[in-house]
């Protein structure tokens, strides 16, 4: 079972959230046109190692169950290039969305 959901930022922005049911355990995603946050299945590693060309916008939050708590939850790690837009471990989830819009 897939999900997606309109969800509102503080500052009256509107992201995209995505919940993917699967056996023992949900994957979760809000996403704005230019980066993304997801639950702890994200390999940050991967994507700056592997896929750095790619320059790729994302952040990582464990522990997390619901979209709504991934808004919340403070990020546990972030790709480089989400690094260069003030995007830092330990922030909000959705303070990393707003810099990404």
């Amino acid at each position: 079972m897939m999900r997606l959901v309109p969800l509102l930022l503080e500052n009256g922005e509107t992201v995209l959230g995505a919940e993917v049911k699967l056996p023992k355990t949900t994957l979760l995603s809000i996403s704005t046109d230019r980066g993304y946050i997801m639950c702890g299945a994200l390999d940050v590693a991967l994507l700056n190692e592997k896929l750095s060309d790619r320059e790729i916008i994302a952040a990582r939050a464990v522990g997390v169950r619901t979209l709504e708590e991934l808004m919340e939850a403070p990020l546990e790690s972030v790709t480089r290039k989400a690094e260069s837009l003030g995007i830092v471990a330990g922030m909000k989830g959705s303070e990393a969305l707003r810099l990404m819009l």
